[in-house]
């Protein structure tokens, strides 16, 4: 561990979130069921699965996790393309879409008439020069342009390798629009309080385990819960000598840290 006082919290800890790609798959455990996630269900702390996942709905995403043996249910997983419909209905906006073909669906019950605003999420190939000036183009002539971005990665890891994450197309449109996007996802506050709300829990009594730093542990320790950090996923060496996230704990991967967990519980 890289703090070695961290699992003393371990006492007083309610519940702990995770993230997914990086940590649950990838985390040195096969693809399939993994006992970690099992052995926290069977303890008395409350799981929710935080993910910046947008190539898929919520309902494909999850399908595919319990196909691989995981137990997880929708209603454990928050992402950000629901928590950015919400926040469409409630100000009454109409969003021009740059995202993943597979995350459309999220967004049927939103009206996409004469967009007064733009959304971007990990539309992989979907960046295309085009596309990416068509959202240009939306935002420009607005007069009060609004961006959001369904989370603002630098980068991801998949089985061939990394790839550029949404965040690097957020910048684009942010200096080619002079503007600032609201950032709906990890690791914005809005999208950790509502995960903390809906287990009932104050941020001292939780724990969120990732593999990306700043989003996922930086976006934790934000809003006053504790992070670890994965050395799984997008991991990179580097991440413990960050000039400005320190993780309050950093471990080989998630059954470690649910060792270190349900060890310092009496489990």
């Amino acid at each position: 561990m890289a703090d070695a006082g961290w699992p003393g919290c371990s006492k007083s800890l309610k519940g702990v979130v995770l993230d997914m790609c990086g940590v649950l798959y990838d985390s040195g455990e096969g693809d399939g069921v993994s006992p970690s996630v099992e052995a926290l269900k069977a303890s008395d702390l409350q799981l929710r699965f935080c993910t910046n996942e947008t190539q898929a709905t919520r309902e494909k995403f999850v399908a595919k996790l319990q196909r691989l043996g995981f137990d997880i249910c929708v209603s454990e997983v928050f992402s950000p393309a629901p928590a950015a419909v919400a926040v469409l209905k409630e100000r009454g906006l109409k969003p021009h879409l740059l995202v993943y073909d597979g995350v459309l669906p999220e967004f049927d019950s939103v009206d996409k008439t004469n967009p007064n605003c733009v959304v971007i999420g990990d539309a992989a190939e979907k960046f295309s020069y085009q596309n990416l000036n068509e959202a240009f183009r939306v935002l420009i002539n607005l007069e009060k342009p609004v961006l959001f971005s369904l989370g603002q990665g630098r980068y991801y890891k998949e089985t061939d390798g990394l790839k550029l994450d949404v965040g690097v197309y957020m910048k684009a449109l942010e200096y080619a629009c002079d503007l600032k996007a609201e950032v709906i996802g990890k690791p914005s506050p809005m999208f950790f309080q509502s995960v903390l709300n809906d287990m009932g829990l104050q941020p001292s009594e939780t724990l969120m385990i990732g593999d990306d730093l700043v989003n996922d542990v930086g976006g934790a320790q934000h809003c006053g819960m504790k992070g670890i950090q994965v050395r799984t996923g997008k991991y990179r060496a580097s991440d413990e000598k960050h000039p400005t996230v320190t993780a309050d704990g950093t471990v080989d991967n998630l059954a470690q840290a649910v060792d270190l967990i349900l060890g310092q519980r009496g489990h």
